[in-house]
């Protein structure tokens, strides 16, 4: 009998336990996918400990925004598809009722892209939901152009390190901020033309060095809270800051500096579009084939392990890579 991860109540980890349920045919125009594998992400935990902003119905309920597979059966009336086909999921519109954690899951025809060749299932799991916003934030919204300097906060993240890769495949200059120095031969390693660490140095200044005085041209804030204040006297006039994330929870101020664009941006706004999404994947998969592109893996674990594997993210022992389970 196929396995799915439930819950239901909120809390921790351990809430999560895995049932058995028979398979469900998908429904016209849908695919069904039997998965491979999936990451595990931030939001993945916002849902289960009940702090996410959609309202998660319990209880039974289901998690996972990202995995890969291949098709398994093909809903009425669908077409591009053929059974067999590995897969990447670019979005689960209803994560919380059949989220990729699970042997099976059913999503529209218009939701799963082609798997990059060359991309082992693991890196598969792990790639798109770092590097489609990242690419949605730096590319589609902030337009990003080679030679530009772009400062990347929470570089060593899933975000970050995915940001750092497609500015260089574009010829940009990834600028890498972290907090802390102990950090800086990691993101070099990763891509960074530049880290700046804020336990050593003065953010703002420390842009301006590395700018010739000129200040960023973009800025992906992934980050938010009171430091954003600082990241906007770091970019130049008429440069952009994009907003695209929330780990600080604390209120962010008003912007107010210099005339700049700044954009809030989320993921969903351009995986539910389908022209981008066709963009993005032609993106991806060239960056796969040059070698650009490549998601870093942290551990693997195991369905029947998934409780550990969120223990994992919570303790913050991925240090910024991401963490894969296998079905």
């Amino acid at each position: 009998m196929p396995r799915v991860v439930v819950f239901d109540e909120f809390g921790g980890p351990d809430v999560m336990h895995v049932v058995e349920e028979p398979v469900i045919a998908p429904a016209p125009g849908e695919v069904r996918v039997r998965i491979e594998a999936f990451a595990v992400n931030p939001l993945d935990r916002m849902m289960r400990s009940g702090t996410s902003p959609a309202t998660i119905p319990l209880p039974h309920a289901r998690l996972g925004v990202e995995g890969t597979g291949v098709v398994d059966a093909l809903g009425p009336g669908t077409t591009g598809w053929e059974i067999g086909d590995p897969v990447v999921l670019t979005a689960v519109p209803d994560a919380s009722v059949r989220g990729s954690y699970a042997d099976y899951t059913t999503v529209p025809a218009s939701r799963v892209v082609a798997r990059p060749a060359g991309l082992g299932v693991a890196e598969a799991a792990a790639i798109w939901v770092a590097f489609s916003t990242a690419y949605g934030a730096l590319v589609e919204k902030a337009a990003m152009r080679p030679g530009d300097h772009v400062v990347i906060t929470a570089a060593s993240g899933g975000v970050g390190r995915a940001a750092m890769q497609i500015a260089n495949q574009i010829g940009a200059v990834p600028i890498a901020l972290t907090r802390h120095a102990a950090n800086e031969e990691d993101l070099v390693a990763a891509g960074a033309a530049v880290v700046i660490a804020a336990d050593r140095e003065d953010v703002v200044d420390a842009v301006l060095h590395h700018t010739a005085g000129k200040g960023a041209d973009i800025v992906l804030d992934v980050v938010m809270g009171p430091g954003q204040q600082d990241l906007l006297k770091a970019v130049r006039p008429g440069g952009t800051l994009v907003a695209a994330g929330f780990l600080d929870p604390r209120p962010t101020p008003f912007p107010a500096g210099p005339p700049l664009t700044i954009f809030s941006y989320r993921s969903f706004e351009h995986t539910l579009d389908a022209v981008v999404v066709k963009r993005m994947a032609a993106f991806l998969n060239a960056g796969v084939r040059l070698g650009a592109l490549r998601p870093a893996i942290d551990r693997v674990f195991a369905l029947d392990d998934v409780v550990e594997a969120h223990r994992h993210l919570e303790n913050g022992l991925h240090a910024g890579k991401k963490i894969v389970v296998t079905v």
